[in-house]
């Protein structure tokens, strides 16, 4: 066939996955009337991992996995949408990297609200303003978050899934050459993840701290000789061009974020824990506690101390491991465990990023 002949074919394909898209939407109406009926969870997470799951199992090419991932996640986001829209509270302000991450997960057809703090995003899911939170956990290069952690110990929200995101930084600004920029100004992770690239191609320019995203980007757009350090979201949102891209210092830079909701998570398949424990100050207390996990089977993924700031010198331990709480061996790893702490409490079981 010639050129005009394979538009026309195209042409023919959009039409009918139009058609199929309509007759998906309203098998999502007629499942959320079912919803609304039974009073069901409209957003089932495990649901959604093996919807894409199950159609990156069937693919044979050459439509790319993480093609079929960002298309259902918006056919899913849409249908959802119908069905009953989903607000989703995260630490702002708005074009954040977090942002871009609860994007990423809900997809753009959820409704989007910053939160001045990680506090203020699960307040939010704990007062019922939200659906869902989206919270920053830890970054591949900086560590864990430790405001999101110690929320986690007095909080009663299960996490219900994981994001993990690249962390891409990109130079803001209406300059048109380097050389036109004297000031950079971002946040201070931001500037130091991107520390060795600034050295090395703005040595003059004076770098400057802000307190969020949305003022950096604010100050490089009403000067052109001010550039900021932003994500590709922020770019868009703000319609800041990109003088330069992915400026960030290590190349596997990456962050993972946890959504915190109101409901236990059911098994999806391929899942992961988080447990919060303590264990008593004795000799071998630690690796006693570790074990059983060895014994049956279950890769640990993390685990980290932080002060339980009741008593000096006294910890808590954060632990993720593979595997839902569901799961026979995970079950009686964690019976084991549990008699060989102080205390314990299990964060959640989700599907795993």
């Amino acid at each position: 066939m010639d050129l005009d002949e394979w538009r026309s074919r195209i042409n023919d394909l959009d039409q009918q996955i139009l058609n199929l898209l309509n007759q998906r939407a309203e098998a999502a109406l007629r499942i959320g009337e079912f919803k609304r009926q039974a009073e069901l969870p409209y957003y089932v997470p495990e649901r959604e991992a093996e919807v894409i799951a199950r159609l990156l199992g069937l693919s044979s090419g050459p439509f790319p996995a993480e093609g079929i991932q960002a298309v259902w996640r918006e056919i899913l986001s849409a249908s959802l949408a119908l069905e009953h829209p989903l607000t989703i509270a995260y630490l702002g302000p708005t074009a954040t990297f977090t942002h871009q991450a609860a994007q990423l997960r809900f997809g753009s057809s959820a409704r989007f609200a910053p939160a001045r703090g990680i506090a203020e995003v699960f307040d939010a899911v704990e007062r019922g303003r939200a659906e869902f939170g989206v919270v920053p956990v830890e970054n591949s290069t900086e560590g864990s978050v430790n405001l999101t952690l110690d929320r986690l110990m007095d909080s009663s929200l299960p996490i219900s899934g994981e994001i993990l995101l690249e962390v891409t930084h990109h130079l803001l600004s209406r300059a048109s050459e380097l050389s036109a920029v004297r000031t950079v100004c971002s946040h201070p992770q931001a500037l130091a993840q991107c520390n060795q690239w600034l050295a090395a191609n703005l040595p003059d320019a004076a770098t400057v701290e802000v307190a969020s995203t949305a003022a950096a980007v604010e100050r490089a757009a009403s000067d052109p000789a001010v550039a900021t350090i932003a994500s590709e979201l922020a770019a868009r949102f703000y319609g800041l061009p990109i003088l330069r891209s992915r400026i960030e210092d290590s190349p596997f830079n990456s962050t993972r974020f946890l959504v915190l909701g109101r409901q236990a998570v059911a098994p999806s398949g391929k899942d992961k824990t988080s447990i919060l424990c303590s264990v008593r100050h004795e000799v071998g207390a630690l690796a006693k506690f570790l074990e059983p996990f060895a014994r049956h089977g279950i890769n640990l993924t993390k685990i980290e101390s932080r002060p339980t700031k009741l008593r000096p010198w006294d910890y808590v331990f954060f632990v993720d491991f593979e595997g839902h709480q569901a799961n026979p061996p995970v079950q009686a790893a964690l019976a084991e465990v549990r008699e060989r702490c102080l205390f314990l409490k299990i964060l959640g079981s989700y599907p795993a990023a």
